[in-house]
């Protein structure tokens, strides 16, 4: 796991004002909510007095009070603002004890919490941590478009969903369906990818000939050329975007480590695609739906295996996206280590090939 990155906590249309709500991110737990205005916060689920939940507790839409001993907190910083146990000739200065907040913000309908390198002991007195980098944000091209949400719980291990996020084998072989793709229709693709910042990219291409959604794209927007670009950023985000002429699809795709062997993905989509089409976020979602479930299938059957730590291995080249995203994980932790600059993995633009 990754710290100092920014994590989808949950879908913020679940958050309603003046409530408070559970959420786990990196074995973190975490308590949530929506002060007066409407702003989200989130803070440790844990009072730091004796470790009673926070979420216990009261909000008034503004401070969170301990269920236990009536502390209080302010919702953004954490600061505690009032400890009622004490008397008037006591001169504990109770504000400057904190309660673990983190940064907050709201994007595309999602929660993003700013999760920062791991604390050190006696964190009541730490304050947020300010984030260095912006919250993840799903492009766009238009100022009109559809938007659509899927999130999804994976049994597995961070690592694992997210290398089974950019493998580019399983496809024929798992995202079977009379509408998509049969698995004979597998042939051999040849891709380029480039470094970027705290990533890489499958450079801009023309989509696979064997996918029956891009060939109605490509009759539909009647465009010269129809290009698709993959980007995989640290800590867990896949970026895809489908141009063709005036017409665009873009979505971000996230796998949020909730504990070391379970995470959730969640998927964002905008376009302006077929906007005309009565339920077509329904019918996109409706398709997301029956991909991320096959996955989720097949994270559970590859569970089994796992749980008796067998030998595994990694193939060139179509296992090359999983290297480098390992690469880059170590890359980046060393970088914390030594405060040196990062060593990107890739040293230039580089072809790979496969069947799929």
């Amino acid at each position: 796991m990754l710290f100092g990155f920014w994590y989808r906590a949950m879908a913020s249309g679940t958050l309603t004002r003046n409530r408070l709500y559970k959420a786990m991110l990196l074995e973190v737990p975490l308590v949530l909510g929506r002060d007066r205005q409407g702003k989200p916060f989130a803070l440790r689920d844990a009072c730091p007095h004796r470790g009673m939940p926070l979420s216990h507790g009261h909000f008034d839409g503004q401070q969170l009070e301990c269920s236990y001993h009536g502390w209080k907190f302010d919702a953004h910083s954490g600061r505690c603002r009032l400890i009622p146990s004490l008397t008037a000739d006591q001169d504990l200065k109770f504000d400057r004890i904190y309660a673990g907040a983190y940064a907050c913000e709201e994007h595309d309908n999602y929660i993003w919490v700013f999760v920062p390198d791991l604390p050190p002991a006696g964190a009541g007195f730490t304050k947020a941590a300010e984030p260095l980098i912006p919250a993840p944000r799903v492009p766009t091209f238009s100022d009109k478009y559809k938007i659509a949400h899927l999130t999804a719980e994976l049994p597995c291990s961070v690592d694992h969903g997210i290398i089974g996020l950019m493998d580019p084998a399983h496809g024929p072989f798992v995202h079977q369906a009379w509408w998509w793709r049969s698995r004979h229709s597998i042939h051999e693709k040849q891709k380029n990818f480039e470094p970027i910042p705290m990533g890489f990219r499958m450079s801009a291409h023309t989509p696979s000939s064997n996918s029956a959604p891009y060939k109605l794209l490509r009759m539909y927007a009647d465009a010269e050329a129809i290009t698709t670009t993959i980007d995989f950023v640290l800590p867990n985000q896949r970026y895809e975007t489908i141009r063709a002429g005036k017409y665009w699809f873009a979505s971000l795709t996230t796998v949020t480590p909730i504990t070391r062997n379970h995470c959730r993905i969640d998927v964002v989509a905008c376009w302006n695609l077929f906007r005309w089409v009565p339920f077509g976020a329904g019918l996109l979602k409706f398709v997301f739906a029956k991909f991320v479930e096959q996955d989720r299938q097949t994270m559970e059957k590859q569970s089994e295996g796992l749980k008796h730590n067998p030998h595994l291995m990694l193939i060139d080249d179509a296992d090359r996206p999983a290297k480098w995203y390992f690469a880059l994980k170590a890359a980046q932790l060393e970088t914390k280590r030594t405060g040196q600059e990062m060593r990107h993995p890739m040293t230039g633009p580089v072809t790979l090939k496969w069947r799929s």
